[in-house]
């Protein structure tokens, strides 16, 4: 059930009735009510892999409940190491199979040995990589006793399918969201027009900006070798600006769905095109993976801390794995790496945390010549590491760049869709007046009287519609 659906547009409201005027008496029916609807959005795809989550979550609950019981270490790891195992094994199987089944064959196929092995037809389930690592964040944290186990099935199998962030994020911490379960909740005005309004900024990321750029970026990328260098960089471009209204759009949706239910979920975006450095970004985006892999990766290796080659080793790890994450494909682990590289010599130099704290030109209109080429420079980065994320092969990467930095780099583009380019100009302008925001138009009432607003949000509206490609794009984080 996509958000930009029709089914969602008749779900939701169903839901949001029934929660709030029917089950709103009872903080266990609920829950309760939650995990049905929760289950029944996830088995709209395919009601076969209900069993799949049930599992998961029927495990890390368990597991929880005995972490609490156990005292000796060992007895302790062993059942942590139970969870990593079950979840991570079916996360491994699902994502990973034919892959590393491929790899294995090409491997001794070097050395004159031909293998066959069975290659399985495995659908990748929806969301797996979003909810196993939010199952495995509880269990870790029990394991830590930073968290105490929860005591509601209920609660936590809630907590686990919570159908707006179940599929694409964000990647909820247990610390943040299950307690939320366990307290009564009344129904809030103003959290839930400001949801409607980040609803609707996440829908025209998705549909305006996402949908239309994933048009020209597809063909370009198909046809990268019937096009000039000059076009080819518009290309990666528009993918650049694709991937970010789609996946930050979905997030925006599943955070404002979430407030009208009266729940607090984690920002995943935060202007991360508008970054000073590679670091900054990647603060900014994806913000719920990249700090669970600091938090569950990175610090437990060592961190920033240690020697110098201690601190490499780290880096890549932690590029590396979240490459890998992305999907089964050599170009998402050369993508990771190649951030890496980025990411090296600003923790080398220890300027890897200088743009910590404020936003960009937090106090004027417009940011500083500096400012200006540091994120004009940061940006062309991000999409040159893209094109590995986008190409469908290492192979078909490496040829993209090479006629990206050809001499028809300085030819006219073939075409160049100025509408469009207007439509995403203004859009980068509105990104720009909200940088300071959970999202864009978070604080627009603040500036702008009820009628002028209002018809803002008309005007939205109608260009979604007009916009609005014939056929309905999937979200691309579903296929992670």
């Amino acid at each position: 059930m996509l958000f930009n659906s029709l089914d969602f547009a008749v779900f939701l409201p169903i839901v949001f009735f029934l929660y709030w005027f029917v089950f709103n008496k009872n903080i266990k029916w609920q829950n309760f009510f939650v995990a049905i609807a929760s289950y029944i959005f996830y088995g709209w795809w395919d009601w076969r892999f209900l069993g799949l989550i049930f599992l998961s979550t029927t495990i890390d609950y368990f597991i929880g409940i005995r972490l609490d019981k156990t005292y000796t270490n060992r007895k302790r790891k062993i059942l942590l190491w139970v969870s990593i195992a079950m979840n991570l094994g079916l996360l491994g199987f699902f994502k990973y199979y034919n892959f590393f089944l491929d790899n294995f064959e090409s491997a001794f196929s070097i050395f004159g040995y031909e293998l066959n092995g069975n290659s399985l037809n495995i659908i990748l389930p929806v969301g797996i990589s979003f909810y196993t690592f939010q199952t495995l964040s509880y269990t870790i944290d029990v394991y830590r006793k930073k968290l105490s186990p929860e005591k509601s099935f209920v609660s936590f199998a809630a907590f686990v399918s919570f159908f707006p962030q179940l599929v694409a994020g964000p990647i909820e911490r247990a610390t943040n969201l299950l307690p939320q379960f366990n307290k009564t909740r009344e129904f809030n005005y103003e959290e839930s027009k400001i949801g409607l309004r980040q609803i609707l900024w996440g829908l025209v990321k998705k549909i305006i900006i996402a949908d239309n750029c994933a048009i020209y970026a597809n063909d370009i990328f198909l046809n990268y070798n019937n096009y000039s260098g000059s076009t080819l960089f518009m290309g990666a471009v528009f993918f650049a600006f694709q991937i970010y209204g789609d996946f930050s759009g979905y997030s925006d949706m599943a955070i404002g769905t979430a407030k009208l239910f009266n729940f607090k979920l984690m920002q995943n975006f935060a202007s991360p095109y508008f970054s000073r450095d590679i670091a900054e970004f990647w603060r900014r985006w994806h913000i719920s993976l990249s700090t669970w892999f600091r938090d569950y990766v990175y610090i437990p290796l060592g961190g920033s801390k240690g020697s110098i080659w201690m601190k490499i080793r780290n880096t890549f790890a932690i590029f590396l794995i979240s490459g890998f994450w992305h999907g089964a494909n050599w170009t998402f682990i050369v993508w990771g790496g190649l951030n890496a590289l980025y990411f090296l010599p600003l923790l080398l130099l220890k300027r890897n945390r200088k743009n910590t704290g404020a936003v960009v030109a937090e106090n004027s209109i417009l940011p500083s010549i500096k400012e200006f080429f540091q994120i004009t420079t940061t940006f062309l980065l991000a999409v040159i590491a893209w094109i590995f994320f986008r190409s469908e092969s290492l192979s078909k990467a490496l040829q993209f760049l090479e006629n990206l930095f050809s001499r028809s780099i300085l030819n006219q583009p073939e075409f160049f869709p100025l509408e469009f380019a207007i439509i995403l100009l203004l859009f980068c302008l509105g990104e720009w007046v909200g940088r300071k925001n959970e999202f864009a138009i978070e604080s627009l009432p603040r500036f702008v009287n009820q009628p002028v607003r209002y018809s803002f949000y008309l005007i939205l509206i109608m260009i979604l519609y007009l916009f609005n490609p014939v056929s309905s794009v999937e979200f691309i984080y579903f296929q992670f």
